[in-house]
């Protein structure tokens, strides 16, 4: 058991929060959940002894193990994918190298009966004990299944750590995480890099094979699917329910309504009092029940409501000229990268109006086929955008396009026409920019703070075919609903790539899987997908199996 006892964080005189207590056990998979801000990476990260309290104390076994993936690393670049991820069972096979060392010493010494020849055999015994108590493990065999599930082939193995993305060298630390078998795992936005079948891995490994879990995440099914307890930090307290999710938006909801009953009950009991107060001020018979009602008011504890964000922010796009019927043709299209093969012979076609997903392990060519339609990489075969479509595109780099002169607030302003103008403010706080937040300029803020900006500005451009590459990353799941509204009533055409089943769910009405070279079409929602997909890999096993 690991016991946070008492834990508070003060920052440049005001508290985070304070006096948190509360015990991770075995078995426990844990959503870390509070608005941004509130101090859930803080607090991960004094649980995992990266970062030291104000005040209180983590306490823990001993011999327990806690691992942590943070939001943003980088691994060293000096070998290989399976190099770096064995790098999990260095302190296992230290033990066995040291072993091995002791033995050969025992067996070429002579010096019996000397101190220094006891001490040796007693560090022997002590790491054998410790050795052999290990469950007997195929390392290679372990490593290359736990890379495999997250997404890498087996012709990455072999290659070096630096030439992967900063997404893949978190999926590298992962496997790491995962293959030391530790007694608990944090994990800050772990799905962020992962496609959707290495988020069902990850979501299964750490189900049925790890110890304990605490997680923050804002992808919301697999917080739910994983979860079975969740810690909300508010107002710099925290409030632990045992259960999940969804359950706990509902009890959450219940406590906050509880709060507002007793929170109006007081202010009339307040309102009351002071009425009298001000009433019989200087009445000479009243003077003691004056003052007794005066020290009540000033000893009541004051009834707190916990934040809760009620504004409603509808965005709409701005209105945009009718496309073709048509937006995107492709046939027989093909995209090589020398003797690699991303894809060929893909054809399809794109109807106005249509939203679509583009689903598939990373790698296989999404990204690759939306710059194709971007004209950013040449192909072969045939692709056509239709006539008068204006493309609104978003990827992960359209962040570096932004102006670093500007502050976030007139990036927001040049770009906003119409009604929205007035409710600028209130879209930047949507998307987490707040208070002097809004004030930053461009160049200084972070990877994920541009990416939200970039965000905002394609939602306030007139467009009819709208291609979003991962856009929920760096959003929080209020953001991410905001978003997934307006989607929903954009009238063009959407051509969406992302790993997120929830915000997927009721917006895609069909499916494009991208896989082994080539592109197929699936008429139906992300959830019907991933149900048929199922039955195929059952099928395909048991076809397997017969042969």
């Amino acid at each position: 058991m690991i016991s946070v006892d008492a834990v508070g964080v003060e920052f440049s005189g005001s508290t985070l929060f304070n006096n948190v207590t509360f015990n991770i056990n075995d078995n426990d998979r844990i959503a870390l959940m509070g608005k941004n801000g509130a101090g859930k990476s803080t607090l991960l990260k004094i649980i995992a002894g990266v970062n030291k309290p104000t005040n209180g104390k983590i306490s823990a076994p001993k011999e327990a193990v806690i691992a942590y993936l943070p939001q943003h690393l980088l691994t060293e670049d000096d070998c290989t994918v399976f190099e770096e991820t064995s790098k999990a069972f260095a302190k296992i096979l230290g033990m066995k190298a040291r072993m091995e060392e002791l033995n050969h010493q025992l067996e070429t010494r002579t010096d019996y009966e000397s101190d220094a020849y006891s001490k040796i055999i007693e560090e022997v015994s002590e790491l054998s004990e410790k050795y052999y108590s290990i469950e007997e493990v195929n390392f290679d065999a372990e490593v290359e299944k736990t890379l495999l599930g997250l997404g890498f082939v087996r012709a990455d193995f072999t290659r070096n750590t630096s030439e992967f993305s900063g997404g893949w060298r978190m999926r590298i630390e992962l496997a790491k995480i995962l293959l030391q078998n530790p007694d608990l795992i944090l994990l800050d936005e772990p799905t962020n890099h992962l496609d959707i079948e290495s988020v069902q891995w990850l979501e299964d490994f750490l189900k049925h094979s790890a110890k304990a879990v605490m997680v923050i995440s804002h992808d919301k099914t697999f917080v739910d699917n994983l979860t079975n307890r969740t810690i909300e930090i508010t107002r710099g307290k925290v409030y632990d329910y045992k259960t999940n999710y969804s359950h706990y938006l509902e009890l959450r909801k219940e406590r906050r309504e509880q709060q507002q009953k007793q929170f109006d009950d007081q202010a009339k009991q307040i309102a009351e009092i002071q009425q009298f107060i001000d009433r019989f001020k200087g009445t000479y018979s009243k003077t003691l029940q004056v003052q007794s009602r005066v020290k009540m008011l000033e000893k009541m504890e004051i009834v707190e409501v916990d934040e809760v964000d009620t504004s409603a922010l509808n965005i709409k796009f701005p209105p945009a000229p009718r496309s073709g019927n048509y937006p995107v043709i492709t046939d027989e299209l093909s995209k090589s990268y020398g003797d690699h093969v991303v894809f060929k012979n893909v054809t399809f076609t794109i109807a106005r109006g249509e939203k679509v997903a583009f689903v598939g392990k990373n790698g296989e060519g999404k990204s690759t086929l939306i710059k194709a339609i971007m004209n950013e990489i040449d192909y072969e075969g045939s692709l056509q955008i239709g006539h008068n479509c204006q493309i609104g595109y978003f990827a992960q780099n359209q962040a570096a396009l932004l102006d670093e002169k500007l502050t976030v607030f007139q990036t927001v302003d040049e770009a906003a026409k119409g009604d929205i103008r007035s409710k600028i403010k209130d879209l930047l706080g949507a998307f987490m920019f707040s208070g002097d937040a809004i004030e930053k300029k461009v160049k200084v803020l972070s990877g994920g703070e541009r990416t939200r900006l970039a965000m905002i500005k394609l939602l306030l451009q007139p467009v009819n075919l709208l291609i979003l590459d991962e856009p929920t990353n760096h959003l929080d799941i209020k953001t991410k609903d905001i978003l997934k509204d307006a989607l929903r009533a954009f009238e063009g055409t959407l051509i969406l790539v992302s790993h997120d089943r929830d915000f997927l769910d009721g917006l895609a009405n069909k499916v494009f899987e991208f896989g082994n070279k080539r592109v197929k079409e699936h008429f139906e929602d992300i959830n019907g997908f991933l149900r048929n997909k199922k039955m195929e890999n059952l099928k395909e096993i048991e076809r397997t199996a017969k042969v």
